[in-house]
């Protein structure tokens, strides 16, 4: 029998699809290398996250996985800037894997004059240099791989440091037990990658995502933006059903897009029907339909499996279009031309 990931290898030149199947591992070596930064409990009464990319979406990713188990709120920042309501008791984490993201070195520089305290993750660059010059804890993060494939380190530092200000439990053995459920899966996860691209095909998509599951929606529309090179589109339930849902009725004249709910048991009978009634509703205006739920005992395993099924999906669609997935050449282009830090 072929391996369901032989098409990705013909066509990923830089290894980035080793680099996701190590995701297993990457949950484990976070915790560790969270540990060696030696940070102690910093007690906040919110935490921001700033990031940008695949650097960003670690806190959006743990806010979901924790759920109702938060304790205080975890903000997003992916600007130039913290939010209004930022304040200097607020603990702030700024990620950036290269180290050298602008919008993050503006939002480590504006929690600085805030007054608030400031962790860092990164492989190194301006981001940490300034974090030395600044006496800021530096979480450590290893080079050489896509800053998009390093989704389960900006996961883990998010859920550790959330845990030091007190805005969550901390899931330590979840994440643990999160990367043992992946390797137990990984083989099965491939296999339906490839069977969902064969059914959705290598056109432009719209991702649903509902609860647990709308981070995870975003990932998914994102790794198919940079590794396939094409436009896709993500919303969330039940808001899509008071907007976006209308749009279908000309989408099969207009342009050819699959569309795909991303489910979760977590989600309550009314969302799981309102879930199932849209997709009928625009069955016969989308190019394709599929309904789409993993397995896990917790959050952060269903989490991460649906993660890891994405981003294997995206590269699966890189290979039927012949695309190296790893190259991001507009976005290095428009970095040269602003000006790198």
């Amino acid at each position: 029998m072929s391996d369901p990931l032989d098409p990705i290898r013909a066509v990923d030149a830089a290894g980035q699809l080793e680099t996701v199947l190590a995701m297993p591992d990457h949950l484990r070596d976070v915790l560790w290398r969270v540990e060696s930064a030696r940070l102690t409990p910093q007690p906040a009464p919110a935490l921001i996250a700033c990031g940008m990319g695949g650097s960003g979406i670690g806190g959006e990713l743990a806010r979901a996985a924790i759920g109702r188990r938060l304790q205080g709120p975890i903000r997003s920042a992916r600007s130039y800037a913290l939010p209004p309501e930022a304040r200097p008791e607020d603990l702030i984490l700024c990620s950036s894997y290269s180290g050298s993201t602008e919008e993050t070195l503006a939002c480590f520089e504006a929690a600085g004059e805030l007054g608030a305290k400031r962790i860092v993750a990164t492989t190194g660059g301006a981001l940490e240099a300034a974090a030395r010059e600044a006496g800021a804890p530096v979480i450590g993060l290893p080079s050489g791989m896509q800053p998009r494939a390093a989704v389960g380190y900006m996961f883990g530092a998010a859920c550790e440091v959330a845990a030091l200000a007190g805005v969550a439990p901390r899931l330590r053995e979840e994440i643990e037990a999160a990367a043992a459920h992946l390797e137990d899966r990984r083989e099965a996860i491939a296999a339906r990658s490839l069977e969902l691209v064969e059914r959705l095909g290598e056109g432009a998509a719209v991702i649903y995502g509902c609860d647990l599951t709308v981070p995870v929606a975003y990932r998914w529309k994102t790794q198919i933006n940079e590794n396939c090179k094409i436009p896709a589109f993500w919303h969330e339930l039940p808001e899509a059903d008071h907007n976006e849902l209308v749009a279908w009725e000309g989408a099969g004249e207009a342009v050819s897009l699959a569309a795909v709910f991303l489910l979760d048991r977590d989600q309550s009978d009314r969302e799981r029907r309102r879930i199932e009634l849209t997709a009928k509703l625009i069955g016969d205006r989308a190019r394709a339909v599929e309904l789409i739920e993993v397995e896990g005992e917790t959050r952060t395993a269903r989490l991460f499996e649906a993660v890891l099924l994405g981003d294997l999906v995206s590269l699966q669609i890189a290979a039927r279009r012949g695309i190296d997935p790893s190259p991001v050449e507009l976005i290095e282009r428009l970095k040269d031309e602003l000006g790198r830090p």
